[in-house]
């Protein structure tokens, strides 16, 4: 396959997370071309270099008033869930508090319940739909967490969906194990009895059967405390997990100077990062997940302090938050808006923060996030001229054409 004529072709190539002024880097070619065999890039560039590769069957695609990027990468999800949450926005509207939302059975609570009662086959189900949807918006790589089981037996169940999804979907998943995403109601005068289930009964079920990469907890005041959090993140971490951890969502408690400590691979939500966490994550090299969708979602007064992370030398990256309560939506491109007008990104470092930057929180950048020579031919062709425009033009899903694993799938 011949992909040529590319009127804005974003490579974003790199050489590690990148971070600061890196971000502005996105290794854009002007007239360029891609020339893919099977599954792989094989060699890219600008102008006519791609003739010598023309041969009877190569299928040839016209770029021509086209951005073509790397597929895109959505490395913080919760796509695997049971129900829908609808009914609560006329309260959202109404100011009615999460708090009171969840007395009435409402909240995480009722996907935890729609959760526990769907079967592994409804599960598949409702969750492929999301996963056509999204790689319709130009995704072919996401991360997925459990955590909307909140027992033994809904928690594996919800990896195992991911496993099938994995298997039978075009999307790449990367599981991760969130069995630490909140109390469940029966536990909520037993706190403890809970954290060693997790830790002590879904944790080595999980890594013996290779069921999640990543381990996270819902680090935040009300939730999971610092020290709780360290103690499943280390067990996770003996276990052979790589952490995660859901940070500084709300209030600052320490969330992002905790991720700094155990060398997290990533730092997730950080809407009120300290100054502190913010040094610990550069100092470590944790890559901070930033998710305006859900501060739109809730109708914060704010979003996530993007320019000071990045000043600060933090590597950044966006992802959806695809969830039932706080951010029902597939599209990255949805994202790619509030990145731009709700946080002051750049074009250049919000295309980097779902190419490469994201496939660097979940450790595939040497498989895909870059259009480059041996790398996975993982692209997203958008209807639009250039890289400013694909940002300009919101609201409607920009995706021409989108190749998984050198096939054309949309």
């Amino acid at each position: 396959m011949i992909i040529k004529n590319i009127d804005c072709l974003v490579t974003c190539k790199g050489e590690g997370p990148k971070k600061g002024k890196e971000m502005m880097e996105a290794g854009i070619i002007e007239n360029g071309f891609i020339v893919i065999e099977e599954d792989r890039i094989i060699k890219i560039g600008s102008g006519d270099g791609y003739k010598e590769h023309i041969k009877n069957h190569t299928e040839i695609i016209d770029g021509r008033g086209k951005t073509v990027t790397p597929g895109l990468i959505d490395c913080h999800t919760h796509v695997v869930y049971g129900g829908s949450r609808e009914r609560e926005l006329p309260l959202k509207l109404k100011k009615v508090g999460y708090i009171e939302i969840l007395k009435s059975g409402g909240g995480i609570l009722s996907s935890v319940r729609h959760t526990r009662e769907a079967t592994t086959a409804e599960l598949v189900e409702q969750a492929e739909k999301r996963l056509d949807t999204m790689l319709a918006h130009g995704t072919t790589t996401i991360e997925s967490k459990s955590g909307y089981g909140l027992d033994f037996e809904s928690e594996i169940k919800c990896l195992e969906v991911n496993k099938i999804l994995n298997e039978k979907h075009h999307i790449d998943i990367v599981s991760t194990f969130l069995g630490a995403h909140a109390i469940p109601m029966e536990y909520k005068e037993d706190r403890e009895k809970y954290i060693n289930i997790v830790i002590n009964q879904m944790l080595p079920h999980v890594a013996e059967n290779n069921l999640a990469e990543y381990i996270d907890v819902f680090c935040e005041k009300g939730v999971y405390t610092v020290e709780e959090s360290r103690r499943i993140l280390k067990a996770g971490q003996e276990k052979g997990l790589k952490a995660k951890i859901h940070a500084d969502e709300v209030v600052s408690i320490g969330g992002a100077e905790l991720a700094g400590e155990v060398k997290a691979v990533s730092a997730e939500h950080l809407v009120a990062i300290s100054d502190d966490g913010i040094k610990s994550l550069s100092d470590n090299n944790v890559i901070a997940v930033l998710l305006p969708s859900t501060s739109f979602y809730l109708m914060l007064d704010h979003f996530a302090k993007a320019r000071k992370i990045i000043e600060g030398d933090v590597a950044v990256a966006l992802s959806t938050d695809c969830n039932p309560g706080t951010s029902p939506t597939e599209s990255l491109q949805t994202v790619m808006t509030f990145a731009c007008f709700g946080m002051g990104m750049f074009p250049e470092e919000i295309i980097n923060a779902m190419t490469y930057n994201a496939a660097c929180a979940i450790n595939r950048q040497d498989e895909i996030g870059s259009i480059e020579i041996g790398k996975k031919a993982d692209v997203a062709i958008f209807d639009s001229k250039d890289l400013n425009y694909l940002m300009y033009h919101f609201g409607i899903n920009q995706i021409d054409k989108v190749i998984k694993d050198g096939k054309i799938v949309i």
